[in-house]
């Protein structure tokens, strides 16, 4: 991971003053760096000793790093990772092409590994990543929105590039196709977990340690799955306030309380975590096609600190 973060520093470097600023001002600000260290630690799991791996990690994260600039200028998010949003500091123009950047940097870093197929995962998963966040964008406010469909935007916006991770760093290896495979779905289902466990944090978290302000995604109204199930559990006498907060975001200050304590009551956060775990289960399982060895412990530690993380 040393050597990730140093391909990090070095490429998000530009003669464009603003550039490298406003990028390390996110990338400095810490994150967990998991995509990166799933690109490696799957690389390693399946055989590789070199470091084509860490290219393809510093793009993986420099995608991350976009989506994040990006979907901040969308959401008005006024906190990421414990630090002011970049978009308030030097405006909303600069985030988004300083996002367009960093995709290009990416790119640049996974035609130097000369893996054709690594780009063409890597590829393709930002065309997801977008589809992803489309789809959320259209359906923000949804009362109705239902389960399956939550799960496809989750599955888009956000597991696919732990999906991408993992596979492209099997790929770089040069494994066969059946664990390149298992990697993968190991990949896809930690990302469902973790994002629903994100979800679930919006609501049973604290500011303090989360890096950004619990209740955002109510106060923006996207339809996660702890507010969904909460809506469907806590019945018709508390539509109208549903249809007020969430349906046209008329929100006073005590309304993220309430809906907190509605949304717990009901075992809607109970219920977004156990189907976290389940998802954490079934990666950890698709880690069966490789022996047992320390990367595969590791692998399956992070499948469970995806679901146990307060932040």
């Amino acid at each position: 991971m040393q050597g990730v973060n140093a391909l990090i520093a070095a490429r998000m470097a530009s003669q464009v003053p603003v550039i490298p600023a406003l990028a390390d001002h996110l990338i400095a600000a810490g994150g967990k760096r998991l995509r990166p260290l799933l690109t490696v630690a799957a690389a390693r799991l399946a055989g590789s000793t070199d470091e084509a791996c860490l290219k393809l990690a510093a793009a993986v994260e420099f995608i991350h790093t976009a989506t994040l600039l990006h979907d901040d200028v969308v959401d008005s998010s006024k906190l990421r990772r414990g630090k002011v949003a970049a978009h308030l500091i030097w405006g909303a123009p600069s985030s988004v092409l300083v996002g367009d950047f960093l995709f290009a940097r990416a790119f640049e870093l996974m035609v130097e590994t000369g893996s054709l197929r690594a780009l063409q995962i890597l590829a393709k998963a930002s065309s997801v990543i977008a589809e992803g966040e489309v789809l959320q964008l259209t359906r923000a406010h949804d009362l109705n929105l239902d389960q399956a469909t939550y799960l496809e935007i989750i599955q888009a916006k956000t597991a696919e590039l732990f999906a991408a991770a993992a596979e492209s760093g099997a790929v770089s290896a040069g494994v066969d196709e059946t664990r390149i495979a298992a990697l993968r779905a190991y990949g896809l289902k930690l990302g469902l977990a973790f994002q629903l466990a994100d979800d679930a944090l919006d609501y049973g978290g604290a500011t303090e340690t989360l890096g950004k302000n619990a209740g955002d995604d109510f106060r923006e109204g996207k339809a996660t799955l702890p507010l969904l199930l909460g809506i469907a559990r806590s019945g018709p006498r508390e539509t109208a306030f549903w249809e007020r907060v969430i349906g046209r975001l008329e929100q006073t200050d005590a309304d993220f309380r309430r809906a907190r304590e509605l949304i717990v009551g009901v075992g809607a956060l109970e219920a977004t975590l156990d189907l976290a775990a389940d998802y954490a289960a079934g990666a950890k399982a698709a880690l069966a096609a490789f022996p047992a060895n320390p990367w595969r412990t590791a692998l399956e530690d992070l499948a469970d600190f995806a679901v146990s993380r307060s932040a």
